[in-house]
Formats: structure tokens, C-alpha cells, sequence
């Protein structure tokens, strides 16, 4: 190794948002985070992930907190590291495309209360639904990192995601993603990937995977050898089976190496100790289900990411029809040929997912169909990499004429006509984001926060319980 170039890798630690949206629902407060920033901030991260993805919503939603306000103070309490969010291209935090107009403010908003890095991803790969975020983010100076939503299937070749990095470079990026969100990344295609992707682009890359399918670490090893430049990872006890590799494991693996991150193992240990109790909190109240700790090898068979498995678990609860697990799993890769092979990650994952507990439970095939599942065939979230089932096409839209250009092509301005809704609620500029993407939660949101003002006691009840994976 001795005559190998000395090139650290860097770790982009995820603990504050993946790693607790992955394995509690996304319910860590902001409260919980605010004691431990200061020694984080010390341990030399190349970012922390901290806001984006499911934490929004959350944050309104369930944890009755300004999600605003979370990333002001986390941007308070890290001087010397740089904050990374999220991001669903055109879908900004939502589940439906947004004008151009509201994906601009969002963007400048974001970067103006404290974000570094935006990581912009679509579920369906369709570079037109990313270009306006990134172009924003150029605009405002930010780091505009876009994220391959890798998946496997005949279409997804090496020459594929070649193709899609050299398109990535030439929009305006400043960094590539490979953006693992199933775990489907084994080690020896990753050495592959890495090396294919650094043939065809000069970007950094970096490498983002969940430890659903139990390879995960052995993946980051492969692909940081292959030149990979950047990996996620979480504080081990919020890391491992639907999160990420464990930071300090990963720390470990690459002492003495070319790759050394030099972080001081003492300090983690420290880092650890606080979200210990966190952890062991939540699995006493059935927050974190063991279940989600262990190796699910199912992932790689029917490449359905955790989150998804769960959110299928719990409709065939619903229902009553728990038996037909095994029946939903093999029907899920079919759904997903006929809806164009996309990647599987919100929000396609759930489209495709609820779809298939759908096709299984009324015995017929598109007997029932839900409007996302009519939105993704008429074309409304973007291209997929091959084209939709005509015949299940034909069957769920009629004869009406699917959408060919960038959705997002369609739709007027909306900043106008939210700001003009909000402004009986509106405290800061931020709350008009708030109420886009989320209406009726933000109002519910903005009511609490009035009551709370005034020293009235809210009445609001609590939401139930739900999960939104990435």
C-alpha cells in the first residue's frame, strides 16, 4: 500500500436525517440533535446531512416543530461543517411536481437559512426534472449534487449510467450521487460502477447505500478502492439495517490506509454515548422495530427498499390480508415492468408498491387503480427509461393523451396564489415554502404555533403514526 497516493476518503455522516428517517420514522427532535452539534462539528465530516428527505414533513407533522427553525440552529451550532439536504428535484420535498417558481425559492431558502449541499434526485432518472434545482443552486452559490437513483434491470447498464453522469456534468453539477436507496449495490458491481462512472465524468463522486440487504460495508470498501470519493455513513447507534454503515466502523476499516480519514475514534465514541440513549429509547417503545436491524435478502431479490417493505407490511395489515405478503413481493417487479422499470424510491416506490397490494387483494390485475398510478402512465412525473405496458396503459388512462414534455412545463407560477392563501398565517418569509408543499399540515402547523404564542393550550391531536421513506 505504501506506493498507493494517499486520498482520504471523505464521509458525509447522515445520523441527523437518513439514519433516524430510516429507522424511527424520522422522529428525532430538534431538541435531541442541539447538545452533540458542537462535538460533531469538530470531528473533520465532509457534511452532514441534516434536513431534506421525510425530515420536513415530520417536523410540521408530527414533532410540531418549525422545520426552519431546526436548520437555523443547526446552522448555528456547526462553524466548520458544511450542512447537505435532500432534495426531489421538480417534487422539491413533496410528492408532486412544483413550478419552477416555487422549486427557485425553495432552493434560495434553503441555501439563505444555512445549506451548503443540496443532493437533487428524481425517482425516475428524468434529467429534466432536475435541471431548475440545480440551475437555482448555481445561482445561489450552493453545492448542486445530483444523485443517481440506482436500480438494476435491463435497461440500467454501465453505458446507461455513463451516459447519465456525462449529462449530469454538463447541466451544471458539482458533484454525482450513486444513491443506493434499496441496497442493491453488491461490492464487486460497485468497483465496476465507480470505475465506469470515473471514466466518463471528473465530478466527485459520491456513494450513498443502505444496509438493508447486508453488504453495505463491504460495497463502501470495493468502491472507495475504485476511487469512490465521498461516502455516507451514521453513528452506529442509528446505523445498520435500513441505515447506513457505521461512521466508526468505516473509520476503522480505512486507518493506515491511503484512504485514512484520520477522525479520532475517542471522539466518535463520545458522539456515539449521546444518541445511545435515543436508541435504546425507542426500541422500548417500539419505535425502532428490531425487525428493521437485520439482514433482509429479499432486497436483492425483489429490490424493494425497506421503507417500501414496511409501508407493504402494514397495507396488508389494513386490510386483513397478511397472507398474501409473498403474492404482493412477486407482483411488485411485474407492476414495475409495466409502469417503464423506474427506480424504486418515493415516489415511485409507493405508487408501484400500493399498486401491487392493489392487483393482489381485488384478484384482478388494475381492477383497482390509484390516481398516482394514473398520474405515473399519463406521463406526469417524467420518462421512464423504457416505455409503459400499452396494453395496462390503455386499460387505466382510456384514450387520453399522455404528457411528452417536462410536466413541470405545464404548470403556471404557483408562488403567487400560495402567498396570497398563506398570508393569514404567514410569520416569515419560509411559511409560504411550508404551506406549498404541505397545505393542510402547515395550517394545522401554523394554528399550533399561534396557540402556542398565546399561551393557549393546543388541542390539536396527535397524527397517526406514519413512515415516508427515501
Amino acid at each position: 500500500m505504501a506506493d498507493i497516493e494517499k486520498k482520504p476518503v471523505k464521509i458525509v455522516e447522515t445520523v441527523l436525517r437518513d439514519a433516524h428517517q430510516s429507522l424511527l420514522a424520522t422522529r428525532m427532535t430538534t431538541e435531541q440533535m442541539l447538545p452533540i452539534v458542537g462535538k460533531m462539528d469538530q470531528v473533520g465530516y465532509y457534511a452532514v446531512e441534516c434536513w431534506g428527505g421525510a425530515t420536513f414533513d415530520s417536523c410540521l407533522r408530527f414533532l410540531k416543530e418549525d422545520p426552519w427553525m431546526r436548520l437555523r440552529k443547526l446552522r448555528d451550532g456547526f462553524k466548520n461543517t458544511k450542512l447537505q439536504m435532500l432534495f426531489r428535484g421538480q417534487n422539491i420535498l413533496g410528492y408532486n411536481h412544483y413550478a419552477d417558481d416555487v422549486v427557485e425559492y425553495f432552493v434560495q431558502k434553503s441555501i439563505s437559512n444555512g445549506i451548503d449541499i443540496i443532493r437533487i434526485f428524481d425517482c425516475l432518472n428524468d434529467m429534466r426534472n432536475l435541471q431548475t434545482a440545480v440551475t437555482a443552486c448555481n445561482k445561489e452559490k450552493g453545492h448542486a449534487q445530483v444523485a443517481l437513483s440506482y436500480t438494476l434491470g435491463d435497461s440500467y447498464t454501465l453505458d446507461y449510467w455513463k451516459d447519465i453522469a456525462k449529462r449530469i456534468e454538463d447541466m451544471g453539477a458539482d458533484s454525482i450521487c450513486i444513491k443506493d436507496m434499496a441496497g442493491l449495490l453488491t461490492p464487486y458491481n460497485a468497483d465496476e460502477l465507480v470505475r465506469a462512472l470515473k471514466e466518463s465524468t471528473k465530478l466527485p463522486i459520491d456513494l450513498h447505500t443502505h444496509y438493508t440487504s447486508g453488504v453495505a460495508s463491504m460495497t463502501y470498501l470495493k468502491a472507495v478502492e475504485a476511487g469512490c470519493d465521498i461516502i455516507d455513513t451514521a453513528m452506529s447507534p442509528l446505523a445498520l439495517g435500513t441505515s447506513q454503515p457505521a461512521t466508526e466502523v468505516m473509520v476503522e476499516t480505512f486507518r493506515g490506509t491511503p484512504y485514512d480519514t484520520g477522525y479520532d475514534q475517542n471522539l466518535l465514541a463520545e458522539i456515539a454515548a449521546h444518541f445511545q440513549p435515543i436508541r435504546d429509547e425507542a426500541l422500548k417503545s417500539g419505535r425502532l422495530n428490531p425487525k428493521v436491524l437485520g439482514v433482509d435478502i429479499k432486497t436483492l431479490q425483489y429490490q424493494v427498499p425497506g421503507g417500501m417493505l414496511s409501508n407493504l407490511v402494514s397495507q396488508l395489515k389494513e386490510a386483513g390480508q397478511e397472507d398474501k405478503y409473498l403474492q404482493v413481493l412477486e407482483e411488485v417487479p411485474r407492476v414495475r415492468a409495466d409502469f417503464g422499470e423506474p427506480p424504486l424510491v418515493t415516489p415511485s416506490s409507493q405508487i408501484v408498491g400500493t399498486q401491487a397490494v392493489l392487483n393482489v387483494i381485488s384478484g384482478e390485475r388494475y381492477k383497482m387503480v390509484t390516481k398516482e398510478t394514473k398520474k405515473i402512465l399519463m406521463g406526469e412525473f417524467g420518462q421512464t427509461v423504457k416505455p409503459f405496458n400499452p396494453e395496462v396503459q390503455k386499460k387505466i388512462i382510456g384514450d387520453e393523451k399522455p404528457i411528452t414534455c417536462r410536466p413541470a412545463d405545464l404548470i403556471a407560477p404557483q408562488l403567487p396564489q400560495f402567498e396570497k392563501e398563506c398570508a393569514q398565517w404567514k410569520q416569515q418569509d419560509e411559511d409560504v415554502l411550508s404551506y406549498a408543499l404541505f397545505p393542510s399540515v402547515a395550517k394545522e402547523f401554523f394554528e399550533y404555533r399561534a396557540a402556542q404564542q398565546t399561551g393557549v393550550d393546543s388541542t390539536l391531536a396527535d397524527k397517526q403514526n406514519k413512515t415516508y421513506p427515501v
